[in-house]
């Protein structure tokens, strides 16, 4: 029985026994550095690099900022420690933040939408209370290009004067009164950084519709990143930085769309033309969308009102109820600084192409990493599609913008994150594992 057992099951076993010495060992994926050293990372940039979201800078968004993504995944490179100052306050500091909920307007009707989250914000004196602690992440909300070379920034005294020169986010962990942002960064003796400086250089004009700040001038930003990169480089760390991309492309800006102005009965669109003058002014409506009646003093018919073009943008900020019962955009101009015109969408762009050339020029000069952040929300206004999931910069829906219409969302922030990781691994020649963005949070849906 033994001998026709072994007879019969034999050449099954030697067959088992090939198949076993042939099969291929998968060898184990290691990350390496490449030719960089992330031992000690640091990160500059501003709210976007702090993880600023939904309106607030708070707990669980600063973990999902793109710079703490990065270093988790630097981390299996020999990357140590990246230490963030957090606000212990899932409410938001100084400002609480927003989130989706059932919103009553003023005709009675209720829908989805941002509501404030409630809770209770940290506001001052206690947000300017030091953190206690050295930090890598030195993302500091509001900060313009030259705000990171500016000592003082983190002064409290600076808080209190007109006009303001201290950053309340950066009292928070500035190592002195008269310390800057890039001397802190250059303290903590980087072998590596990240630098996403400039949109703020364009931004708060951009979202006061150009009335409430100036566009940072050509020869400052240039003069501010020469500063930056210079010094982050002078002790031989290497890094990467970002372009930034066109603000104009954000939900922000063009949620609102410029002919939002909707009329369904007849009666109205005959009022409002006798109103205007049956078009003597340039302005007339029709059944249907119809671009809104803004307030401009530089109006071809000089009675300084006229309606907006196919191009300009209508800011978020907008009060849609001021639209729905207060005849704003029809009966009533809508303030121009709700509005960035035609011209102020030119300027926006024009800064925006001549801070990117410095900031790609600069990377190239010093051999440090480039990431084209500005091609990235151009792909992204098209839609794209990353892990197997639809994005857009459609707001809310989009998944990558949060409930702001300006900072990102988790899901936005590790796309990003691998859009710096990409670059990293290119120039350097390191294997740094991309993160699954599938695995981070959207929009919480009530």
């Amino acid at each position: 029985m033994k001998k026709n057992f072994l007879s019969k099951y034999f050449p099954l076993l030697l067959m088992l026994l090939v198949v076993a010495a042939c099969e291929p060992k998968v060898d184990e994926f290691k990350a390496t550095p490449g030719s960089a050293d992330f031992s000690k990372y640091v990160s500059l940039g501003n709210s976007l690099t702090a993880g600023y979201a939904d309106g607030a800078l708070y707990t669980s968004g600063q973990s999902y900022s793109y710079a703490n993504i990065i270093a988790g995944q630097l981390a299996y490179a020999g990357g140590g420690d990246f230490v963030q100052p957090v606000v212990t306050n899932e409410d938001g500091l100084l400002a609480g933040k927003m989130k989706l909920g059932i919103a009553t307007n003023c005709l009675g009707v209720s829908s989805l939408g941002p509501v404030p989250a409630g809770g209770s914000p940290t506001g001052l004196p206690g947000a300017v209370t030091p953190v206690g602690y050295a930090v890598n992440n030195f993302g500091v909300p509001g900060a313009k290009s030259y705000h990171l070379v500016a000592p003082g920034f983190g002064d409290p005294a600076g808080l209190f004067t007109v006009p303001q020169t201290a950053n309340p986010y950066f009292v928070r962990f500035a190592s002195s009164a008269t310390t800057s942002v890039v001397a802190d960064a250059m303290a903590a003796n980087p072998t590596f950084f990240s630098l996403w400086i400039g949109n703020n250089d364009v931004l708060v004009y951009s979202t006061s519709g150009g009335a409430g700040d100036v566009i940072t001038s050509q020869d400052l930003f240039t003069g501010a990143l020469n500063g930056i990169i210079n010094t982050m480089t002078a002790g031989g760390a290497k890094g990467v930085v970002a372009n930034i991309p066109d603000v104009t492309s954000i939900p922000f800006f063009n949620t609102i769309p410029y002919n939002g102005l909707v009329l369904t009965e007849q009666a109205q669109v005959d009022a409002l033309n006798q109103a205007y003058g049956s078009g003597l002014l340039g302005i007339s409506f029709q059944l249907g969308q119809n671009p809104f009646v803004i307030a401009d003093a530089t109006s071809p018919n000089g009675v300084g009102i006229r309606q907006l073009k196919a191009g300009e943008l209508v800011l978020l900020t907008l009060p849609q109820d001021s639209i729905r019962c207060g005849g704003w955009g029809s009966q009533k101009p809508i303030p121009g600084f709700y509005i960035l015109d035609e011209a102020e969408v030119g300027a926006v762009k024009a800064a925006t192409s001549g801070f990117n050339n410095t900031l790609k020029s600069l990377a190239e000069s010093k051999g440090l990493a480039f990431v084209d952040a500005n091609a990235f929300m151009a792909e992204a206004k098209s839609g794209l599609v990353y892990d197997g999931m639809k994005f857009s910069v459609t707001y809310v829906t989009g998944g990558i913008f949060s409930l702001d219409g300006v900072h990102l969302t988790p899901r936005g922030n590790a796309i990003v994150a691998n859009h710096f990781i990409e670059a990293i691994n290119e120039k350097y020649g390191a294997t740094i594992p991309l993160v699954n963005v599938g695995d981070y949070p959207g929009i919480v849906f009530p």
